[in-house]
C-alpha cells in the first residue's frame, strides 16, 4: 500500500480515523479550525474520542493549509452532515470540504467520503464541485470512492480499527485500492459494496432502523406509562425471548440517529415516495422531550407542589453518555418545557464544556457541588460519574421531596430508598 493518505475533517470521526490509519502509515490531518489544530499538535483531543498516549504515538502531521494536502493522494473526507431548522440536509460542510480537497486535487488521486448522506450525494453533488474548482475530470484525472464512518462516540469497544468497513469505488480498480487501503489498519475486514450508492444507502438506513426501533420503545413506553407499569420490568421480561431486540426507550438526539433519518427521508420524498414509517418514528422521538416534562409536571402537582415556585435539578446535558458532545441534544427539550411552565432549572454535566452549553443553548451549567436543594432531580445523561453515586443523588432533594426522575432506568431499582418515588421511562 503506497498510497499518501490525508483526512479532511478532525472531528469524532476525522481523528480516529486519522489516528489509526497514523498508527501504520504517515497522515496528514486536515481542519480548517485551527483551535483543533493547534490543540492536537499540543496533544489533547478535546472530544476525548483519541487519548493524549494514542496521540502521541500515531504518524498524524496537523495541518490547516490547504496547500499541503498536496502532498497526499488518497483523500478520505468526515465532516458533519446537519440538518437545517426544517429538517432537510444541510451539505453546505460536505460542499465546502469538496471545495477545498479540490484546491489539492492532481492526477490519479483517490477521494473518498465518510459523511453520511442519502444515495447520489458523492457522485451528484461532491463530483461536480471537484471538477469545477479543480478543472480536472473525475474518472479520468481523479477518482472518488465511499466508505461510510462507524463510529460510536464514547465507545472504547467498537473502534475503527475493530469494525467491518464498508467500502466502494465508481469502478472496480478504484474499488480494489479503497479496499486496499482500509483493509491496511481495519482488523475487522473490509465489505466491498457493488455501487457508491449502495454504500451511501447502507449507512444512512443503519441509524434509520434503530431511530424506528427506539421510536417503537419510546411509544411503548408512553403506554406502560399510561397503564401504570415499569417499562424496563417489561422489556426484562419480554427479552428473555431469545430473538427479542434490545432496544431501550429515551431521547434521541446527537449527530447521527437523530439527524440521518430525514436524508433518506428527503430523498424518497424527492423520488415521490412518502415515507410513513420512518417518519412516524421521527415523529414520536422528537416529540419525547415534552412527554418527559410533561409526566414530570404531573408528578409535582399530584403531590401538590406548587408548580412555579419549583425547583428541578438536570443531571446531565450531553446527547448520550459518557462525552462531551452536546450537538442536537434533546435534555433542552426537556429543559425549555419545565421552564415553559415557569419551573426554575439548574443543570449539571461532568462531561460538557461550560462555554460550549452557554453558546449552544444559553445554558448555565453548575458544579454538581454547587447544586442547590430541589424539588426533582431528573438524571438525563447517565454519566458514569452519575451513575456511580447511584442513589444518593437524592441528597440533591429538599427535605420534604421525594422524585428522581432515571429517564434511561441507570440507577439500580433493588436498591431504591423507600423514600424516593423514582420515575423511568
Amino acid at each position: 500500500m503506497n498510497r499518501k493518505i490525508a483526512v479532511v475533517g478532525l472531528g469524532y470521526v476525522g481523528l480516529p480515523v486519522a489516528v489509526a490509519f497514523g498508527n501504520k502509515h504517515n497522515v496528514i490531518g486536515f481542519d480548517i479550525n485551527q483551535h483543533r489544530i493547534d490543540t492536537l499538535k499540543s496533544g489533547h483531543d478535546y472530544t476525548n474520542e483519541v487519548s493524549s498516549k494514542e496521540l502521541k504515538e500515531t504518524n498524524v502531521k496537523y495541518i490547516s493549509d490547504v496547500r499541503e494536502l498536496k502532498e497526499s493522494d488518497f483523500i478520505i473526507v468526515a465532516v458533519p452532515t446537519p440538518i437545517d431548522e426544517y429538517n432537510r440536509p444541510d451539505l453546505t460542510p460536505l460542499l465546502r470540504a469538496s471545495e477545498t480537497v479540490a484546491k489539492a486535487l492532481k492526477p490519479g488521486t483517490i477521494v473518498v467520503y465518510e459523511s453520511t448522506v442519502y444515495p447520489g450525494v458523492t457522485e451528484d453533488e461532491c463530483v461536480p464541485v471537484l471538477e469545477k474548482v479543480s478543472g480536472l475530470k473525475c474518472g479520468v484525472d481523479f477518482f472518488v470512492g465511499y466508505s461510510p464512518e462507524r463510529i460510536n462516540p464514547g465507545d472504547k469497544e467498537h473502534t475503527f480499527t475493530k469494525i467491518k468497513k464498508v467500502v466502494s469505488g465508481q469502478n472496480a480498480e478504484v474499488l480494489d485500492i479503497v479496499a486496499e487501503v482500509y483493509a491496511s489498519v481495519v482488523e475487522a475486514g473490509v465489505h466491498k459494496a457493488s455501487s457508491i450508492k449502495v454504500a451511501e444507502a447502507a449507512k444512512v438506513i443503519e441509524n434509520t432502523q434503530r431511530d424506528v426501533n427506539i421510536a417503537l420503545m419510546n411509544e411503548l413506553a408512553i403506554i406502560f406509562d399510561k397503564i401504570g407499569i415499569d417499562t424496563a420490568e417489561v422489556l426484562a421480561a419480554a427479552g428473555t425471548k431469545w430473538n427479542f431486540l434490545n432496544f431501550s426507550p429515551g431521547l434521541v438526539g446527537g449527530h447521527c440517529i437523530g439527524i440521518d433519518p430525514y436524508y433518506l427521508t428527503h430523498k424518497a420524498e424527492a423520488m415521490g415516495h412518502h415515507p410513513e414509517v420512518i417518519l412516524a418514528g421521527r415523529r414520536i422521538n422528537d416529540q419525547m422531550g415534552k412527554f418527559v416534562a410533561t409526566s414530570i409536571v404531573k408528578q409535582l402537582i399530584k403531590n401538590n407542589i406548587f408548580v412555579q415556585q419549583s425547583v428541578v435539578t438536570v443531571l446531565g446535558l450531553t446527547f448520550k453518555e459518557n462525552v462531551p458532545d452536546l450537538r442536537n441534544s434533546k435534555v433542552i427539550d426537556v429543559i425549555k418545557e419545565l421552564e415553559d411552565y415557569g419551573i426554575t432549572i439548574q443543570v449539571a454535566d461532568y462531561e460538557a464544556d461550560i462555554d460550549e452549553a452557554k453558546k449552544l443553548y444559553n445554558v448555565d451549567l453548575v458544579k454538581y457541588e454547587d447544586l442547590i436543594p430541589s424539588h426533582a432531580v431528573v438524571l438525563a445523561v447517565p454519566h458514569t460519574e452519575y451513575v456511580r453515586k447511584s442513589w444518593s443523588i437524592k441528597e440533591l432533594l429538599i427535605d420534604d421531596s421525594k422524585f428522581v426522575f432515571d429517564l434511561k432506568a441507570a440507577l439500580p431499582s433493588t436498591d431504591q430508598p423507600n423514600d424516593v418515588v423514582c420515575w423511568r421511562l
